[in-house]
């Protein structure tokens, strides 16, 4: 069984967004992409309904970490 997560997650799915756009600047991706991004995400389980702004830019800042750590 994979691994579940949901929006309350923001710092896993940095990890699983980091994972699977490498090459993306997070600060370049439009929330409403990002949204979307998020819910294809392997082993995402969270309602796309409860997502909001402040959820989808605490996933942004937990990305960009990830992708400055990368660099």
């Amino acid at each position: 069984m994979p691994f579940e997560y949901g929006w309350e997650n923001a710092e896993e799915i940095g990890i699983q967004m980091q994972e699977k756009f490498p090459d993306t600047d997070p600060l370049t991706v439009r929330f409403t992409d990002m949204h979307k991004m998020v819910t294809e995400l392997p082993g995402f389980t969270g309602d796309p309904a409860k997502s909001n702004e402040g959820i989808l830019e605490a996933i942004q800042m937990a990305w960009l970490e990830e992708f400055n750590d990368a660099k």
